[in-house]
């Protein structure tokens, strides 16, 4: 199996694996929305999301960095591991232990069960942070089946607690229950850990201490941590700021749209660290090769993103409505705004966000990390600002809009330093059309055919049978526009 194969074997895995907890999540999406309510719904996105803050610290891109240093040098991956594994474990600890004491600080949390909330959960989020530098292990050898099977496995878990939480011990009482809903995470999280441990038990899993390597690691780090760092300020700011600035249900409405997007955003991440040794190998020994790849990795996402983005705004008010409750949707003629509308605008930054990342993953590979961090500075910047002018006149909706002008902008940067730092690099836009072009044929098609399949199959259930009906018009206009390159099939055939 040659490199291209691996890696998109490698991404498919993850992909299924995704698709198959997102299914999970989804599930998990409904029963919570829908016991909790808008507002208790909101307090449980902030919770998680005034924790993603903390952990961010922790992580500080020390998962990439890992990846990339394990795959250039093989021979001393035991050694830094056991040294990337102590750091973490200690970064996670005082992290956590400042989130907790961050939450029980801020006034606007008082009284409501936020503070409490982050206690609970930050086991989880301890745990996903180890859960993540264990699976580093798995992605340098191309073996992330076990990560997904953790994955997997934790969904499910945590789904078998939160249904006993909600119909069998607390059916009538959503406050008690708001906080057993947090700790199936933490129990779903053990045995997430518990899967990857046991698949990377072949490496030695010891502790190191080498400090003078922990500097070394943490100078290397800094540029892409703290870009990682502002990443996650420039996509999650929004969420903070509604729950500082407006309402716990608007918060709740535009939470019940974010997981959603969260679900679908995270294909172009599983695809680009299964690309990310290849990118760094070829970025030292092969320039030209690099670019054709990464104009592969381009029209492969675009591939993938267009058909997501124009299917979800032609069926948000139909996806919303089956992975929440009546309350989370839209009313215009009550000028009431709901998780639908928000959806179709975070659709629009996913997509923007398929190709930044690819900029930003190409930066990294080529040491540009302090280039990524002037961009993902630049951005929080603007994000900032933005979302303080437009949150308290429209809410979730400027907040959602602020974050496509922030992928705009990250896209712009992303692309001016990567042309710089790879003279020549441009990208043909043949198949990204060919895809839209499919993608837009798809959307008027399910468009037409949703009141019939809603008629036939009983409300807005027929959504689940509309999607893959709207994927084999996709695919269909793929094949007649031939988008799908004889160059990009002989890619799976050859070295690369």
């Amino acid at each position: 199996m040659n490199t291209a194969q691996k890696v998109l074997s490698n991404t498919a895995v993850q992909a299924i694996g995704r698709l198959t907890t997102a299914a999970v999540s989804i599930i998990i999406l409904k029963i919570i929305s829908g016991y909790l309510g808008t507002a208790g719904y909101g307090a449980y996105t902030t919770v998680y999301e005034f924790l993603a803050f903390f952990a961010i610290v922790a992580d500080f891109g020390i998962f990439q960095i890992a990846v990339k240093e394990m795959s250039a040098a093989p021979e001393r991956r035991t050694e830094i591991f056991g040294n990337v594994f102590a750091l973490r474990l200690c970064l996670a600890t005082g992290a956590m232990l400042a989130a907790i004491g961050a939450a029980f600080l801020i006034p606007k949390y008082s009284g409501t069960p936020i503070p409490a909330g982050v206690a609970i959960a930050s086991a989880t989020t301890f745990l996903t942070l180890i859960f993540g530098t264990l699976s580093s292990l798995l992605q340098v050898d191309l073996r992330m089946q076990w990560n997904v099977l953790g994955l997997i496995a934790s969904k499910f878990i945590a789904l078998g607690w939160m249904l006993a939480t909600i119909f069998r011990y607390f059916p009538d009482d959503p406050q008690s229950g708001f906080f057993q809903l947090l700790v199936a995470g933490a129990v779903g999280g053990l045995f997430q850990v518990a899967i990857v441990f046991w698949a990377a038990r072949r490496d030695t899993l010891r502790l190191r201490f080498d400090f003078k390597f922990w500097k070394k690691l943490m100078v290397k780090t800094l540029p892409y941590g703290g870009a990682v760092l502002l990443a996650t300020i420039y996509v999650r700011i929004d969420v903070i700021l509604l729950s500082l600035m407006r309402t716990q249900e608007e918060v709740g409405i535009y939470g019940v749209a974010a997981r959603v997007m969260e679900n679908l955003a995270v294909i172009s991440i599983f695809f680009l660290n299964s690309a990310l040794p290849s990118i760094a190998r070829l970025y030292r020994t092969n320039r030209d090769r690099l670019k054709k790849l990464l104009q592969y990795a381009f029209d492969f996402l675009a591939l993938v993103g267009l058909p997501i983005t124009v299917g979800g705004i032609a069926l948000a008010y139909p996806i919303i409505a089956l992975v929440s409750s009546p309350e989370f949707l839209s009313n215009y003629a009550i000028g009431f705004y709901g998780s639908d509308l928000a959806l179709q605008i975070l659709l629009i930054a996913m997509l923007l966000a398929y190709i930044g990342n690819l900029f930003g993953f190409s930066l990294l590979a080529g040491n540009a990390q302090i280039k990524l961090f002037y961009v993902n500075a630049a951005a929080v910047v603007f994000n900032l600002l933005s979302n303080i002018a437009v949150i308290p006149f429209w809410g979730f909706r400027g907040a959602a809009a602020t974050s496509v002008a922030s992928q705009i902008f990250v896209c712009i940067l992303g692309f001016l330093f990567l042309r710089k730092m790879l003279k020549g690099i441009s990208f043909k836009l043949g198949t990204a059309a060919k895809a839209l072009l499919a993608a837009l044929t798809m959307g008027v098609s399910v468009w037409w055919l949703e009141p019939l399949f809603f008629n036939f199959f009983g409300g807005n259930k027929g959504v689940l049978f509309l999607i893959p009906a709207g994927g084999a018009v996709y695919i269909t206009v793929l094949f007649l526009t031939q988008a799908i390159t004889p160059e990009m099939r002989a890619l799976l055939k050859k070295k690369v």
